[in-house]
């Protein structure tokens, strides 16, 4: 299912959305130019759960390389459909909760969404030696809340079937479930 829009008019320009989609944007082209450091760069700020939970390992990080990668983190993809992914639901979502928040608060609970998401994939994977990158924990939170927002709202959506596009305004309590 792939979302087209909304149903829901947004009263004010989404300048925080539209920048976050643009930085994100210029972070996966500066990834482009990593080369062979690609790798280092999501190890060092992705969320990298032994980081944490090996004591030898967490002894090698200050407090402030331990807590910067649950923000450096939503900033990173591991590729172009992550990203476009990603940019879509927040552009498709996100005018709306900026509308209701106001751009400061909308900004500060996009981070702390994704610092939240962030600590529940470290708890929930305590030994992994995996970096986690990617704003899908922010953009989760970003769609919990238009979804609390605006239950009633209706989303446009196309659904491929067999090749064959088809279009359905489903609502949004609907959308979120199948999201899930």
């Amino acid at each position: 299912m792939i979302p087209l829009r909304d149903t829901i008019q947004s009263r004010n320009y989404p300048v925080v959305r539209n920048a976050l989609i643009a930085v994100n944007i210029l972070v996966f082209l500066w990834e482009l130019f990593r080369g062979p450091d690609l790798q280092r760069t999501f190890t060092l700020y992705g969320i990298v759960p032994v980081r944490y939970s090996n004591p030898e390992i967490a002894l090698h990080f200050s407090f402030f390389e331990q807590i910067v990668p649950f923000f450096t983190s939503i900033f990173l993809h591991g590729g172009f459909f992550h990203l476009l992914g990603n940019m879509w639901f927040l552009y498709i979502f996100g005018d709306n909760v900026e509308d209701r928040l106001g751009s400061f608060r909308f900004f500060v609970f996009y981070l702390l969404s994704g610092f939240a998401a962030g600590l529940i994939h470290l708890v929930s994977n305590w030994n992994s030696q995996l970096p986690t990158i990617g704003a899908s924990g922010a953009i989760a939170g970003v769609m919990g809340a238009y979804f609390l927002f605006y239950p009633r709202a209706r989303i446009l959506t196309m659904v491929p079937i067999f090749f064959f596009p088809f279009f359905f305004e489903l609502p949004a309590f609907f959308f979120l479930g199948y999201w899930i």
